[in-house]
């Protein structure tokens, strides 16, 4: 597990208090837009050693009593069943599961805003739907020529179309299942009716990266690249904030294109922009609490490799583009950084050389590399995963935590009966049959104990994993990247 180099509770003090400033600089009631995940934030995470993956909601959980949430969803997205990409489920899903999430945790839903709204059906089902359930649902609807066509957008006849988001808190999070959705449109509308009412409001954004007082190329920020190489988001330097303030800051090029058109929508809106650059927008407090450069820097370079095996793996599987994977690729060279800067690469690329077959392999806490061979038994993910976890509990090699008298029943089982082609047991099987084992064996008991400690440790598999072998070990906290390769021949994968 990667050393410690950021303070979580620094970083929860820190943005809550000037969360509440901003709040108070615009009179008591701030609109803010909420990118990123807010749940389950594991890139920043794995960038961030010691960043928590729940820091952003426990952080809104201290400003409960101030804050309510608004989810925004997009009607095209609605009908389109886009899927989020991270959970496989789609945007409407994916917002019932958000409002769940927040209850939850006592944090207050006030409503839910269908966005670019045209009269699509399936936006229409999914409203009364929501409303059986209780939900108050707004709509905006689409304006022609947005964003350019500043006159008719802060007009009656752009953002007046849209029906006003009633809100009861001083600090409304304007969040949403995905990208695309509307949040900043959604939180100007709110300003524009806000205003026309004669009650005084401010907008502000809360994103994590690109850090702005991070340098351009810090590993940190190349890292956020790497993940967003997708979108063809880029970072550069502020020119608005050097151009006002003389100080040098990074932001991302959608924000800094955007900048004039939102600055003169706000000036239309109140009579005045209190921003003079994308990055006093934001509400970032990120870089503040990093302790250990280093340590960061190091995880950074680990991220932007695994996401150049993961864009490698969907374009191999015909799911991403190559133009993807070279974008990476650059950002490897300009980081000095290659595949074999993972240790766990060339320790599962030469056992599958040795064996002639599959192999994986995981770097322990104290550097050792563990490795796993493919089996009559079981696949070399998880006979990986036994070699691990036996090495955690000091259990002797030669002593078997699986005996075959235990996994044959189950491959017949798999084979015979469920019509599987591949008899080998995958990861998830593998961990069922030894907890069923721990029951009356104390080693395997023993063994079974030390999954807590895989959170966090870097693998590699030399051919491309099942999804449900992927799955089991993101459950697990264990990083697992694959070679871009299939295991056979055949143009049919399950």
């Amino acid at each position: 597990m990667a050393r410690l180099g950021f303070d979580n509770e620094k970083y929860l003090r820190m943005q809550s208090e000037h969360i509440k400033q901003r709040i108070a600089q615009f009179g008591g009631k701030l609109y803010l837009e909420f990118g990123g995940k807010l749940f389950d934030d594991y890139h920043a995470s794995r960038v961030l050693p010691g960043f928590q993956p729940d820091s952003k909601i426990r952080m809104l959980y201290e400003l409960r009593d101030e804050a309510e949430m608004v989810i925004v969803i997009s009607a095209d997205a609605i009908e389109k069943n886009k899927r989020r990409g991270d959970l496989g489920i789609t945007y409407d899903t994916d917002c019932l599961r958000l409002i769940d999430a927040f209850r939850e945790i006592g944090i207050f839903v006030g409503s839910v805003c269908i966005t670019q709204f045209a009269e699509q059906p399936a936006a229409i089902s999914f409203q009364k739907r929501l409303e059986s359930l209780g939900m108050k649902v707004y709509r905006h609807y689409l304006i022609p020529d947005y964003p350019n066509n500043i006159p008719l957008i802060v007009s009656d006849d752009g953002y007046g179309r849209n029906e006003f988001i009633e809100t009861q808190r001083s600090l409304v999070v304007v969040t949403a299942p995905g990208p695309g959705s509307g949040k900043m449109a959604v939180c100007l509308s709110q300003l524009y009716h806000e205003y026309k009412k004669g009650q005084k409001a401010g907008y502000a954004k809360f994103e994590t990266f690109p850090i702005w007082n991070l340098p351009l190329k810090h590993p940190v920020n190349v890292a956020y690249e790497a993940a967003t190489a997708d979108l063809n988001d880029v970072n550069m330097i502020d020119p608005f904030h050097l151009e006002a303030y003389g100080v040098t800051t990074v932001n991302y090029n959608r924000d800094v294109e955007i900048f004039p058109v939102l600055n003169a929508m706000l000036t239309k809106i109140s009579g005045e922009c209190i921003y003079k650059s994308p990055t006093d927008m934001g509400v970032n407090m990120v870089g503040n609490c990093i302790f250990d450069d280093e340590a960061v820097c190091d995880a950074s370079k680990q991220e932007v490799i695994r996401r150049y095996y993961e864009a490698a793996c969907l374009e191999r599987q015909g799911l991403g583009e190559s133009a993807v994977v070279h974008r990476i690729e650059l950002l490897m060279n300009q980081l000095g950084i290659s595949a074999e800067d993972r240790p766990a690469v060339n320790a599962a690329l030469t056992k599958a050389e040795q064996t002639g077959d599959p192999a994986a392999a995981l770097q322990m806490p104290d550097g050792r590399i563990i490795t796993g061979k493919t089996s009559a038994l079981l696949g070399a993910s998880s006979a990986m995963l036994i070699n691990v976890i036996k090495a955690l509990a000091n259990i002797p090699d030669e002593i078997l935590l699986l005996s075959p008298a235990i996994i044959e029943p189950i491959q017949k089982l798999k084979t015979d009966c469920m019509g599987s082609i591949n008899p080998r047991l995958h990861v998830d099987e593998v961990l069922i049959a030894l907890s069923i084992c721990a029951a009356t064996n104390p080693v395997a008991k023993k063994a079974l104990e030390q999954l807590p400690k895989l959170k966090g440790l870097e693998a590699h598999s030399s051919v491309m994993l099942a999804s449900v072998d992927i799955q089991t070990f993101k459950k697990l906290g264990i990083n697992m990247t694959c070679e871009p390769k299939s295991q056979t021949k055949k143009l049919y994968h399950k």
